[in-house]
């Protein structure tokens, strides 16, 4: 087995982990929402099923973007991984929007004299087992999302842990409404709210990242500096410019013009243009592309004359 085929493996296995997770609690949170008449337990029930959704897609792209590189594609199908990023992230906000509505429409309605339904104990029972079972999915899927570099399964781990942040605000909210009276139980509702908001501003940090690499965004401005020191520390270089950076997928692009005396041999300047490249890559993986264009610089080499 490959490395590629090990990383694809590894995905699929860790997000078929939570797939069972999700399976396990959408089962319990709609049983619980209509048993105790909870409208933010429904609210969490709804989100659980698209992180069933976020599951299939993830295994579905990342097989995809695992594809070795080909004529069509020399840089590989990387972006296919952001990609699934990126829906994963639009899911989320397609949730956090409708929990948000959902919310709002049930605050309004008790501010207007609705009287509200207590929810159910067992509706605090299925928000606490969320939480837990959630924040363990997250622990497992963000552990080897980091291992893998994969960033669809980054996106998912940070969907699973909006899931247990949503529990959390969910049981705060369903005790209140159960154990402080008809007057506090406009507080489940309210927790919808805030739970949505929470999901909305994850969901803004995955879309808005996943749309910067698809439009080929530079890396921070941090890795494009140890970049540009690897490369100035390589004996007669003399200076570096023109550096651009990508993401594509797990790995990175860099191309940069790099200036060398004008009386070394195209061969010495090779050596050290492969010693920049191959030390670029034991810091950010021996998949990524390295370019480097030499210009020969003004100022000559003695030791080459």
């Amino acid at each position: 087995m490959n490395k590629n085929t090990s990383r694809e493996t590894r995905i699929v296995h860790v997000t078929a982990k939570g797939t069972i997770v999700n399976i396990v609690l959408v089962a319990l949170k709609f049983a619980a929402a209509i048993l105790g008449r909870s409208a933010a337990m429904l609210a969490d029930a709804v989100h659980s099923i698209t992180d069933l959704a976020t599951d299939l897609i993830v295994i579905a792209f990342v097989k995809l973007g695992g594809r070795p590189k080909d004529k069509s594609h020399p840089y590989g199908h990387g972006k296919i991984e952001t990609m699934a990023s990126l829906i994963v992230g639009l899911i989320l906000a397609f949730v956090g929007l409708m929990i948000l509505y959902n919310g709002l429409c049930e605050t309004i309605s008790a501010i207007q004299g609705v009287k509200l339904e207590r929810p159910g104990v067992i509706a605090l029972i299925a928000a606490i087992a969320s939480v837990i079972l959630k924040e363990w999915a997250y622990r497992f899927t963000i552990s080897e999302a980091r291992s893998t570099q994969s960033q669809a399964l980054y996106a998912n781990a940070w969907h699973h842990r909006s899931d247990a942040f949503s529990s959390i605000g969910t049981s705060i909210g369903i005790a209140g409404a159960i154990f402080l009276g008809e007057r506090w139980r406009v507080l489940d509702p309210i927790t919808a709210i805030i739970v949505s908001l929470f999901i909305l501003r994850v969901s803004y940090l995955i879309v808005s990242q996943s749309v910067n690499e698809l439009l080929e965004g530079s890396l921070s401005q941090d890795i494009e500096d140890d970049i540009a020191n690897i490369a100035t520390k390589e004996p007669c270089v003399k200076s570096v410019h023109a550096i651009m950076t990508r993401r594509i997928g797990k790995n990175i692009a860099v191309e940069m013009h790099v200036n060398v005396p004008g009386n070394l041999s195209v061969s010495d300047a090779h050596t050290h243009a492969t010693n920049i490249e191959n030390k670029i890559k034991e810091i950010y993986g021996k998949d990524c592309h390295v370019g480097i264009h030499i210009e020969p610089s003004e100022e000559e080499d003695n030791e080459h004359e």
